[in-house]
């Protein structure tokens, strides 16, 4: 990519609960305005890589940087005033049942700013508007559709105006139609107000239509075999595991 800016650099990052290794010598750079994919086959560590991304699990070893300040070694201060630039949707939104949408996304704003209740309110309709949940302001989650979930959660998740927006299975649980439309309006979104994401998923549809960079976790040599473009892995990576992931299993091992 021309005039690529590095925005998170995983530093030789090593992952395990004790002594259960999930990953190793992870080295990969994730450039301003990409949407990066984390994938890999089950267990292979795709949600403890998000977790030590959001600052949720610290690495046994190693670092993550972003924009050129390492995270893990920094100060507990340090380390808050870099999440104020995160913003995260779970999978399964994790909005709060009691409270409209309008509050759900409000939260974040009460905490962390000084604007007030009418202003809070004006900032939560605009960012459902962005999500096209115009009008649901004081609809309650149990009120909505799945998909809307989903796009309420991705609303909450963008109230601080963050520079990277983290997503966890954003597909998980949704019909093949609403998680195309949750597709396009992450890419309209990081190309729009020009954010860096991040998604764990395991959809093939998705990894293609909204993916321009990717690493590839193994559960069996536990390490990556993989970055780039998760297109062109699919077809030139001369890793046949990569490709055949890519391919649902279509890839042909080539011969010696």
């Amino acid at each position: 990519m021309e005039n690529a800016r590095p925005h998170i650099v995983a530093h030789d990052l090593t992952m395990a609960y004790g002594d259960f290794l999930i990953q190793k010598d992870l080295d990969f750079t994730i450039n301003r305005g990409d949407i990066f994919i984390i994938m890999g086959g089950s267990g292979c560590g795709k949600s403890t890589l998000l977790k030590v991304m959001i600052g949720l699990k610290p690495p046994a070893q190693g670092d993550i940087s972003y924009d050129g300040k390492m995270y893990w070694s920094s100060s507990l201060a340090e380390q808050d005033a870099a999440k104020r630039k995160f913003g995260t949707l779970f999978q399964s939104g994790a909005l709060w049942s009691s409270m409209t949408l309008a509050e759900n996304i409000g939260l974040a704003l009460r905490q962390y700013t000084d604007l007030g209740p009418a202003e809070i309110r004006e900032v939560a309709a605009y960012k459902l508007m962005l999500v096209g949940l115009a009008g649901f302001e004081d609809y309650y989650p149990n009120e909505i559709s799945g998909g809307m979930k989903k796009r309420a959660g991705l609303a909450r998740a963008m109230a601080l105006d963050p520079e990277i927006l983290f997503f966890d299975e954003p597909s998980a649980g949704l019909d093949p139609i609403s998680a195309k439309l949750l597709d396009d309006l992450i890419l309209e979104l990081c190309e729009s107000l020009g954010t860096t994401v991040v998604i764990v998923t395991h959809e093939l549809a998705s990894i293609f239509a909204i993916g321009n960079n990717s690493v590839f976790l193994d559960p069996v040599t536990k390490t990556q075999l993989a970055t780039g473009n998760p297109a062109e892995l699919r077809d030139h990576h001369p890793n046949f595991e990569v490709r055949n992931f890519l391919q649902r299993g279509k890839a042909k091992e080539e011969a010696a």
